[in-house]
């Protein structure tokens, strides 16, 4: 089955002998009859997606101490060191489908494992319970920064205020290494509250650009809802 947008592909099929078939594709979204979750995010019918990219800086630590672990929770935050490359995964691809999280995605088992295997990039896992929980991902790759890669809840543990506790002491460690600043970076795929939130925690934009990309769901890197 290929979209009728993609013309590109069928090219490729019809010079390999495939025929069009006179068949049809009936689907249904779970959320309501006939219409998509609230939240999901339509691609174009070139199946590509408008990306507003919101880059954000510190230059001083947070004002104020990072907050407490939610109360009657057992927290942990434990650095992987390296993560293997499956339990990388499982993370990410957990906590970034519904924001669709795609670039490490693209990343073939080597290409991944050089960077979570580098020891300038730190990947913390947040524990909660017991249960992995959330991450962040601390890139010291830069000249005078530190990078927030990713930082991010697993959906069953958001609106707990894991979020919170993740981030400041993702930034308690970040600060640790005596940046110059800190950056990190959100766009209008991730969740509606992250630009808030790090805005809530002295991070300043600095930068905003527009990008037009192709839906993971429609390449088969995320699958789709």
């Amino acid at each position: 089955m290929l979209r009728g947008s993609n013309q590109a592909a069928q090219g490729f099929y019809q010079a390999l002998g495939y025929e069009v078939q006179d068949v049809g594709v009936w689907g249904r979204w779970l959320a309501s009859p006939g219409a998509p979750p609230e939240d999901y995010v339509q691609p174009d019918a070139e199946g590509k997606l408008d990306v507003t990219i919101t880059y954000l800086e510190m230059t001083q630590p947070p004002a104020e101490s990072a907050p407490g672990a939610p109360a009657g929770k057992r927290v942990a935050l434990m650095r992987s060191e390296p993560p293997t490359v499956p339990f990388y995964r499982f993370l990410y691809n957990e906590i970034g489908r519904d924001w669709l999280w795609w670039e490490r995605r693209a990343l073939d088992d080597a290409a991944l494992a050089r960077v979570i295997a580098n020891p300038d990039v730190e990947v913390y896992v947040l524990y909660c319970n017991g249960t992995p929980a959330g991450m962040a991902e601390i890139d010291r790759r830069y000249d005078r920064a530190v990078d927030l890669a990713y930082l991010g809840v697993v959906p069953e543990y958001l609106g707990q205020g894991l979020g919170r506790y993740l981030l400041g002491a993702a930034l308690d460690i970040a600060w640790s290494h005596a940046p110059e600043k800190v950056t990190v970076n959100t766009c209008n795929l991730d969740h509606p509250k992250a630009l808030t939130l790090y805005q809530r925690f002295g991070f300043q934009p600095v930068e905003r650009v527009q990008k037009r990309i192709d839906d993971p769901r429609m390449t088969g890197l995320i699958p789709p809802v």
